[in-house]
């Protein structure tokens, strides 16, 4: 097992990564929260085959656990969701001195730890991601929240997590699209923070796809700590947390506008990425063929890199005004200019993203 430390104060945390932590759970959560009871967010896809193995877990270490399903999906990511959790909550006793866990992907992970921020004025949460890209990303960093109908994430909250644990022996369930999900969030760290960690990965594309588990924890625990230095140097997205958003603009439109059905996050935020890369190009501060570069090892990796047909630019740009990353009317967007250097920029207007969007349409 290694660990990453999450330094945050009082608030920090350790993220566990390795094989076999299903069954130590119980005995890891208990050494970081002093509650006997417990209540596991899962969904029937995640639930059917490690709810009972993880509440055995809970059990063996003296913490009466609960489980708690809800609807798997993007699409129920919302405030209802949320509020059949809370009664859920009540109806099964869990006081202040229990503990949320979220045993899922992305979705579960934020939507319990919104429930465990805001039921009863916050409970501990504990994260035990089980597909990719909740594992790299989502399940670090105390983001919480759920979607409204108009974009995704408008409802949250930040709210750090006892513990994060990271069993890689749970991806061998995860169907290929959600795996693919998360090698975007893998690539999109390397995009920010690591050139080395790009050649990597575009060397060993093939044997991360098929599941080398040697390989796994590397990249697994080298996302997890360039996202862990990121949030413990700004925890709540003042400055340099938004490098982390990188992709995310224009992917969180192609999500909206999708009615979050069609792409898997992470599916959106490659094709983001490579827009981005190309407003970069467009505004004359990234590197030559950058663009082409990534969009190569989004394809490698079996990640969409154009456009969808059926949502036109000007759909795109409308749905970026309504992302919760305008401030002050300014919209905060992370370019690249080469890899592992990425800013924030507020200067990119509507005809730089066209000329990129057309350019993107256009891509081969």
């Amino acid at each position: 097992m290694g660990t990453v430390r999450v330094e945050l104060g009082n608030r920090g945390y350790d993220i566990h990564v390795g094989t076999g932590l299903l069954d130590r759970a119980g005995s890891l959560t208990s050494s970081v929260c002093v509650g006997k009871s417990a209540a596991i967010i899962t969904n029937p896809r995640v639930g059917r085959f490690y709810a009972d193995q993880l509440r055995a877990s809970f059990s063996d270490a003296g913490i009466h656990a609960v489980v708690i399903t809800v609807p798997a999906g993007e699409r129920y990511k919302t405030l209802r969701t949320v509020s059949k959790i809370y009664e859920a909550l009540l109806d099964n006793r869990i006081d202040r001195g229990g503990i949320v866990v979220g045993l899922g992907g992305g979705v579960i992970g934020d939507m319990a730890g919104f429930a465990a921020a805001t039921y009863l004025r916050g409970v501990d949460f504990v994260q035990v991601p089980t597909s990719l890209l909740a594992q790299v990303d989502a399940s670090i960093g105390g983001k919480t929240g759920v979607n409204l109908s108009r974009g995704k994430n408008l409802v949250g909250a930040f709210y750090q997590p006892k513990l994060v644990l990271i069993d890689i022996s749970t991806l061998r369930t995860l169907p290929a699209v959600e795996f693919r999900s998360g090698l975007a969030e893998v690539i999109k760290h390397a995009i920010i923070r690591d050139r080395e960690y790009f050649g990597l990965i575009e060397q060993n594309i093939r044997r991360i796809k098929s599941l080398d588990q040697s390989l796994l924890e590397t990249i697994i625990t080298r996302s997890c700590e360039i996202k862990a230095e990121v949030v413990a140097q700004d925890e709540r997205e003042a400055g340099l947390r938004r490098i982390l958003n990188y992709g995310h603009t224009i992917g969180h439109a192609i999500e909206a506008l999708t009615g979050y059905a069609r792409y898997k996050h992470g599916e959106a935020v490659s094709i983001g990425m490579v827009t981005a890369a190309l407003a970069a190009e467009e505004l004359g501060s990234a590197e030559s063929g950058l663009a082409d570069r990534i969009a190569s090892l989004l394809k490698s990796a079996g990640l969409p890199y154009k456009l969808p047909q059926d949502v036109s630019e000007h759909e795109i740009i409308t749905a970026v005004g309504l992302d919760k990353k305008v401030m002050h009317g300014k919209l905060h967007t992370v370019l690249v200019d080469s890899i592992g250097s990425v800013y924030v920029s507020e200067n990119v207007d509507k005809e730089i993203w066209m000329t990129a969007l057309r350019r993107q349409r256009a891509l081969q």
